[in-house]
């Protein structure tokens, strides 16, 4: 279509330009003085006084040059003609071209005239009319139909949310059998809003359900609907709904809803701006569903809490499924699809990948897999490794490493103290994380990293907060310490201390001192999609409580940090010199540190985080061989 638009464009732009040259012709061949009238007494008395030097006949006119030039032409009768054509013209040169039409005066006065203006008509009303079909054209729907009208994405290619399949099996029968709910007199949800975090799956799912059901899928995003012009982004939801309706049975899908689908009377523009106008339209077509209409939305939004009402009510939007992060089992069942179909070496365990991913989402999986593929083949490797998975697991989380940054040995020095500091009270708490990886090598935008072992929590306690408190604290702590001095790579520990604190106090109701309600209600401007302000519920006494209560944690486990460290110094400086020979330290090399350089009484029992990262995979795990072709 759009090498055809093309071809169009460059017909049009020959036209004008050839118009333009016979326009250019027309002007230059065309004489700037026309001959002057004689009558035909006159010509004969010129040329018998020799005052003429050529003549030449053109049918019933005849044109004479006289001596200085001027053109003269006179219309000669049938005697005249036979009088000018035996009389005996000494020195006069004569020309007869009495041969019917005058082919070039037609050229340029009938035929060049009107090829001009007729190209010239022509090339103007055609990019009229494509001016026009363009015009009517942005008003139409810009949802993307999969190709095939099809799309190949089924249930199987879904992994890590269980209930939420399940829970739309109901949309996939309904498609499939529709009889079936409707002799019970049941009625199918009109929408469907999937909920969750960005990567969890919500666009894969919704292609699935259209697989599964094997009919149309309509694909769009919400800010597809809005333009600058008022009345376009409403055209657009009539035309994508008039399309469906002759597809049904179909799925509309509207990716990122929230991005049209915002709380009405919050906008700049009033009640009459765009994006308004084009949620009412959505809302007015939902409600003029028939019966007998086949079609179901699907929705799409990691910010229901800024949604219209309106469109979660029950008729529009009434079901929501939610999609959340995967939990260890989620995440083990989504590394199997991404393995499916890659070479993957037998030694690999999916049990420890996923152990060591927490928090990760399906988006980030899949980028996890790809990463170690992609570090396989630089390796010249034939297989993908386990070294390779755990080395993507780094690079997904923090960026790729940054071995050509030139590093000073004091900056080296400060950097293997401070994650050092990280490692050991994190080992050394009772309820922190255990240390999962510690570099010193850069990546990303950290110059160096402790990353801790987690586990899938849903709740945290007062205690185990207040020790990682202590261990963002560590690095801190251990610079001041062992170094004498304190840098500026601390800050986004500080921060992330001073924030777990606060809200400790004012979000969580773990004060000792005030009692348990929440302090402050965030504002959200939802226009601006975002909170910019913070209205204080509470007094200027109360917030001098707050800030006193916040101190003292961060004062408290400071402390706590700082009399770990020194009690452990020896081990910190084993630990320092481990790193600045091997920079890279993993939990099998962190713990058996820790256990030769520890009494036993002092190392908090942490043996169930063992099982999180052991080696050998189960058969479960273990991937089918691949055929060889």
């Amino acid at each position: 279509m759009k090498t055809k638009q093309s071809n169009l464009n460059w017909i049009y732009l020959i036209i004008f330009v050839v118009s333009i040259a016979l326009f250019w012709i027309l002007i230059s061949g065309t004489p700037q003085t026309k001959p002057t009238e004689i009558p035909v007494s006159q010509a004969i008395a010129m040329t018998q006084n020799s005052e003429i030097v050529s003549m030449t006949m053109k049918g019933p006119q005849l044109e004479l040059t006289a001596k200085d030039g001027t053109v003269y032409r006179t219309n000669v009768g049938p005697e005249s003609y036979w009088t000018m054509t035996n009389m005996k013209l000494d020195g006069i040169k004569y020309d007869i071209q009495n041969s019917g039409l005058d082919w070039g005066s037609l050229l340029l006065t009938v035929i060049l005239p009107t090829v001009l203006i007729g190209g010239l008509l022509f090339f103007f009303f055609y990019r009229a009319r494509g001016m026009n079909n363009q015009a009517m054209s942005f008003g139409r729907s810009r949802a993307r139909l999969f190709p095939g009208d099809k799309p190949t994405v089924t249930f199987n290619d879904v992994a890590g949310v269980d209930e939420a399949k399940q829970e739309l099996r109901e949309v996939v029968d309904f498609l499939k059998s529709r009889e079936r709910f409707t002799t019970l007199g049941a009625r199918i949800p009109r929408g469907v809003l999937l909920v969750g975090p960005p990567g969890t799956g919500k666009t894969l799912l919704a292609k699935a359900i259209a697989g599964e059901a094997g009919v149309p899928f309509f694909s769009i995003s919400g800010s597809e609907f809005v333009e600058m012009f008022v009345g376009v982004g409403a055209s657009r939801v009539r035309d994508l709904f008039d399309t469906a309706k002759r597809h049904a049975p179909c799925i509309i899908f509207i990716d990122e809803i929230d991005a049209v689908g915002r709380q009405r009377g919050a906008g700049l523009g009033g009640s009459h701006d765009e994006r308004e106008q084009t949620l009412n339209q959505i809302l007015t077509e939902m409600d003029g569903f028939d019966t007998n209409v086949n079609i179901i939305i699907l929705a799409a939004t990691n910010r229901p809490d800024i949604l219209d009402p309106a469109l979660l009510r029950p008729g529009r939007f009434d079901r929501r499924v939610v999609l959340d992060l995967p939990d260890i089992n989620g995440r083990v069942a989504i590394l199997k699809v991404h393995i499916k179909n890659k070479p993957v070496n037998t030694n690999i365990s999916l049990e420890r990948l996923a152990r060591q991913t927490a928090g990760f989402s399906g988006a980030d999986l899949a980028n996890l897999v790809n990463e170690a593929a992609i570090l396989a083949a630089r390796r010249a490797k034939k297989t993908v490794d386990m070294d390779e998975l755990e080395e993507s697991i780094d690079k997904v989380s923090l960026g790729p490493e940054r071995r050509s940054k030139r590093i000073s040995p004091k900056e080296k020095e400060i950097t293997a103290y401070h994650e050092s500091g990280h490692a050991v009270v994190a080992r050394l708490t009772k309820n922190a994380d255990p240390p999962n990886k510690i570099s010193i090598i850069p990546r990303g935008l950290a110059g160096g990293y402790m990353i801790p072992l987690t586990e899938d929590r849903s709740y945290y306690s007062r205690a185990m907060i207040l020790d990682l408190i202590a261990v963002s604290l560590a690095g801190h702590a251990s610079e001041r310490l062992f170094l004498g001095e304190i840098t500026s790579g601390s800050q986004s520990d500080l921060r992330h201390a001073t924030d777990i604190a606060r809200r400790m106090i004012t979000d969580w109701g773990m004060s000792n001192k005030l009692v348990p309600r929440t302090f402050g209600d965030k504002q959200e401007m939802v226009f601006l999609g975002r909170e910019i302000s913070e209205q204080k519920d509470y007094s200027d006494k109360t917030a001098e409580s707050i800030d006193s209560e916040i101190n003292e944690i961060i004062k408290q486990q400071y402390e706590v940090a700082t009399q770990i460290l020194t009690d452990s110094k020896d081990l910190l400086k084993i630990l320092v010199d481990t790193l600045n020979i091997k920079e890279t330290l993993d939990y099998e090399e962190l713990e058996k540190l820790f256990k030769d350089n520890v009494p036993p009484e002092r190392l908090p029992k942490k043996e169930a985080f063992a099982e999180l990262v052991k080696i050998n995979p189960t058969p479960a795990e273990t991937p089918p061989a691949r055929e060889e072709k």
